[in-house]
């Protein structure tokens, strides 16, 4: 019997978690639907009780569901939010109307749903928790859910919704070894949420990746709608450190994430609930776009803890986004001498990002986060001089972080970045530090 909330995230956790253990080959004796729909099935199919909004891809698409559901949210709906990874908290996946799923919520259901799980042969910890997510929207009586592909597409367990509208952001290299190592591999894999007759919303994207959006969008004889193009076109405005504001159809727009690459993923968010009105009968009017987008929160991304020096953190784990990173860096904090504090995730193309940043940094330290896939300083430390650059390596976290202090001017930038998991740890040691409100943060298990 699950009674507490540690003994229900143990209990989550024992199931096979790709997360924490690195994944296998993306192949369907892995990724099975099978197990969901069926585990679904057993729930009474709690996915078919609100309408959905399905966002794939490699990187942006947890901000466009970000702004998404606080659009819908503005706009008056009931809405769900489901997204992975989590910062500080299992519960930060699972929102409705904006708010975590509550911890006598989680231990809830999972006992409503245990004596089905412990049935099914193979379930992975993701199965479960999306499954979790569909019962507790349903059972709640969430309207419109807005969901997070977790990885790739075809094959993930959201992949069983029918969505009203399917996005696909931007798609850059990652995962390479489980989904292919182009980029037209990569987005076969993310077009899998493709429906027959469905309509697609697509950022922006490379060539090589859009002709096979396009080629899949015309062999299942969906509608394809391209953001930048025709009346997705947008003007960037201007920008300060707590957001920057930009020109759609005529009207100007404020959003507080910063990055000139949060404008496209906020006018895909914006595309795909014109797609709800036409295939969801949804209304969002303009005034609740307006507010949704300027009351979006989606912390750390680019997201400023301090300044005098400033302390930024970043969750880009690839070279795509260590790019954008880099553009943000030269946009808003030119000329200053940035330390870069670096932590990666064994299975992410880290050594991309590497040669996207080290050039800005006057200097970098390695680092290593908490979490069960960090990669090993000791090899990011070879890739830094592989790549004819020097580093350090100082861990855990925070005492880089503290290293970066002691060591810098007033003016400069600390840049901690490399993935979501060093961001999380450096956002608890500096709100711990300065005796900051801490987020709810999970107890250990």
């Amino acid at each position: 019997m699950i009674t507490s909330y540690q003994s229900a995230l143990a209990y989550i956790y024992s199931y096979t978690n790709y997360e924490r253990q690195g994944m296998p080959k993306y192949t369907m004796s892995h990724y099975d639907l099978e197990r969901i729909r069926t585990l679904l099935t057993r729930l009474g199919d709690p996915q078919h009780a609100f309408r959905s909004l399905l966002i794939a891809g490699t990187k942006g698409k947890g901000s466009t569901a970000a702004f998404a559901e606080s659009m819908l949210r503005a706009a008056g709906y009931r809405t769900g939010l489901y997204t992975s990874p989590h910062l500080h908290t299992f519960r930060e996946r699972i929102k409705i109307n904006g708010e975590m799923i509550t911890e006598e919520k989680v231990v809830q259901v999972l006992e409503v749903m245990r004596p089905h799980l412990e049935s099914i042969a193979g379930l992975t910890a993701f199965e479960l928790i999306t499954a979790l997510a569909f019962y507790v929207f349903a059972e709640m009586g969430v309207e419109v859910a807005v969901l997070e592909v977790g990885l790739g597409g075809r094959l993930d367990a959201t992949n069983v919704v029918h969505p009203s509208v399917a996005v696909i952001t931007s798609i850059s290299y990652d995962h390479t070894q489980l989904l292919g190592d182009t980029l037209w591999l990569i987005a076969r894999e993310k077009a899998g949420i493709i429906r027959p007759g469905a309509l697609v919303i697509s950022a922006p994207q490379v060539p090589e990746a859009m002709t096979l959006i396009e080629e899949v969008c015309a062999g299942r004889r969906a509608e394809l709608i391209v953001v930048g193009e025709g009346d997705y076109r947008w003007l960037e405005g201007h920008a300060t450190m707590h957001g920057q504001s930009f020109e759609l159809g005529g009207e100007s727009y404020w959003i507080p994430l910063l990055g000139r690459h949060q404008i496209p993923n906020a006018v895909t968010a914006w595309a795909a609930l014109d797609g709800m009105e036409q295939r969801a009968s949804l209304v969002v009017p303009l005034d609740a776009r307006r507010q949704g987008l300027r009351n979006t929160n989606w912390p750390g991304r680019l997201e400023i803890l301090h300044c005098h020096p400033y302390l930024v953190v970043d969750s880009a784990h690839n070279g795509d986004s260590a790019s954008k990173l880099r553009q943000a860096l030269h946009d808003f904090f030119p000329g200053r001498d940035v330390t870069l504090v670096f932590g990666a995730s064994a299975d992410h193309p880290f050594t991309d990002a590497l040669r996207e940043l080290l050039p800005v940094a006057r200097r970098t330290l390695i680092t290593r986060s908490r979490h069960p896939r960090a990669a090993a300083p000791e090899a990011l430390l070879e890739t830094v001089v592989r790549l004819g650059w020097q580093a350090s390596v100082i861990t855990p976290v925070g005492q880089a972080i503290e290293a970066a202090l002691q060591n810098g001017g007033i003016n400069d930038l600390i840049c901690v970045t490399g993935s979501i998991f060093t961001v999380a740890d450096a956002r608890e040691y500096w709100f711990r530090r300065n005796g900051m409100p801490l987020p709810p943060i999970d107890p250990p298990v």
